[in-house]
């Protein structure tokens, strides 16, 4: 049914059409709206399709400069 819509013929009457109707001013804002609004799309479907960052960041271990040492051993004197 639609197999035929898009011929080159097509196309180019489309494009006189576009071109009459909204002017070569607008036409680049109107193609920088569209690409703009394409890569938020993109963006957005990238959001979805992405997995969820983790609710809580892994706990960090601190360096051994940071942490304080063990109390001491007491040593059991012999005899």
């Amino acid at each position: 049914m639609f197999g035929d819509a898009l011929q080159p013929w097509h196309l180019i009457v489309l494009a006189i059409v576009v071109f009459l109707l909204f002017g070569a001013r607008r036409l680049p804002e109107i193609g920088k709206g569209l690409g703009e609004g394409l890569k938020g799309f993109r963006e957005g479907i990238r959001g979805i399709t992405d997995p969820a960052p983790p609710a809580h960041p892994p706990a960090q271990q601190q360096s051994a400069a940071t942490q304080t040492p063990p109390p001491p051993a007491q040593q059991i004197e012999q005899k």
